[in-house]
């Protein structure tokens, strides 16, 4: 039994050749996975800070409105002829062009 008998030498070459496909799989989980989120938290952040009087947006729960106040946590959105609701700035989805 010649291959139970052979000894694997464990030097510094052996250990990265351990170690080297959990390091492939963390580098493919941060550019598959954690980068693009962060982007897009990027983006969301920068469009809810941009939110200005007169946007048109619609909500997370699918509501289309039109901006008429800006505070610092809500905003009050126009939905219909004097219908007016308040909504937390993390609720909005996107703005409308």
């Amino acid at each position: 039994m010649f291959f139970l008998e052979t000894e694997v030498p464990m030097g510094a070459g052996g250990l990265i050749s351990l170690f080297m496909p959990f390091i492939i799989v963390a580098v493919v989980f941060y550019f598959m996975l954690l980068r693009p989120q962060q982007k897009q938290q990027k983006q969301r952040k920068e469009m809810l800070d941009s939110l200005k009087k007169g946007d048109r947006i619609i909500t997370i729960g699918g509501i289309y409105g039109e901006i008429t106040a800006l505070k610092e946590d809500y905003v009050t959105i126009k939905v219909a002829d004097k219908v007016e609701i308040k909504v937390s700035r993390s609720g909005i989805n996107s703005v409308l062009n």
